[in-house]
């Protein structure tokens, strides 16, 4: 038990040295995630409509 507890106040120790990012940062990086996200998600979106319509083309010409 005495092993728990030692490891219990090392990480308090240790927390106290973490440099916690600040409120606006969070926000700021948060926001750029979600945006770009965003973007990734509607490129991916239009990329798979043009290699439908593609390959649509080539499946009606082949009848």
């Amino acid at each position: 038990m005495d092993k728990f507890i030692q490891y219990l106040k090392d990480v308090r120790s240790e927390m106290a040295k973490v440099s916690w990012p600040q409120r606006n940062e969070v926000t700021g990086a948060t926001i750029l995630v979600v945006v770009l996200s965003i973007l990734f998600s509607v490129f991916v979106y239009a990329c798979d409509k043009v290699l439908l319509f593609i390959v649509g083309l080539f499946l009606n010409k082949g009848m």
